[in-house]
């Protein structure tokens, strides 16, 4: 049975929560602040976090930057909940590496249905597991999948679970295009759930990692209204 950390420092909110999880038979173990999240994380290694953005002392962000720094349980996936729905907001905690966004207020269904696709993809091959365990060497680029390492020139890059898979997808395909749709049921187990901005932020920011002008990038290059590929690795690329 999943074990799901619900963090959220809204005496209401957290009951709701507890008991829309719990009758669809989940366990459920809560936490009100950042620092018992992070503790509780690491002593029971759950299924799945759902974290609350405004939180005391250290807010939802810092706690995700904390998470995903803690090799041990860096993997976990977390869905990010708050009352704040800009997209900037939404963003931000994709880019630290959140697997989804819920803004309150929120439907019990669109909750139960976000988790139960979480959790699917979770118990699923990942996108490098899917392929050949094989590494992808360019001029200046070295893919490890079993490292689960990027190298730029000798020099290991700091990639979060699913910029990895993203880029050693796209990479292990040389020249083959990609729609969002296909990405994001590869990488992030949606099935058309119109949430292609969750692809463009990751892809900027491995441009921002990997290419030497991410605003001209020589590796993973924009289709315009389809999607994105890897630069064919027979080609040359250009220093």
């Amino acid at each position: 049975m999943p074990l799901i950390l619900v963090v959220d420092d809204e005496a209401n909110i957290l009951q709701l929560l507890k008991h829309i999880l719990s009758k669809e038979g989940y366990q459920v173990i809560s936490a009100t602040n950042g620092r018992d999240a992070i503790r509780l994380a690491a002593e029971k290694e759950p299924d799945l976090i759902i974290l609350d953005i405004m939180l005391p002392e250290m807010n939802g962000y810092d706690v995700l930057r904390a998470l995903k720094a803690n090799r041990q349980i860096a993997l976990i996936p977390v869905i990010m909940l708050s009352a704040l729905g800009e997209e900037v907001d939404k963003v931000v905690g994709l880019e630290l590496g959140a697997e989804d966004y819920i803004t309150k207020p929120f439907s019990p269904r669109e909750l139960v249905a976000r988790v139960k696709v979480r959790l699917r993809h979770k118990q699923t091959p990942s996108a490098v597991a899917e392929v050949t365990k094989k590494e992808v060497k360019l001029k200046r680029l070295l893919i490890s999948p079993e490292q689960f390492e990027v190298l730029l020139d000798g020099v290991r890059l700091e990639l979060t679970q699913k910029e990895f898979e993203l880029l050693y997808l796209l990479a292990s395909n040389p020249g083959r295009v990609f729609t969002r749709d296909v990405l994001l049921e590869k990488i992030w187990g949606y099935y058309h759930d119109q949430r292609s901005r969750t692809v463009d932020v990751h892809i900027r920011h491995l441009r921002q990692k990997i290419e030497k002008d991410p605003s001209n990038p020589k590796y993973i290059e924009s289709v315009r209204g389809v999607g994105y590929r890897f630069r064919d690795l027979n080609k040359d690329l250009e220093e």
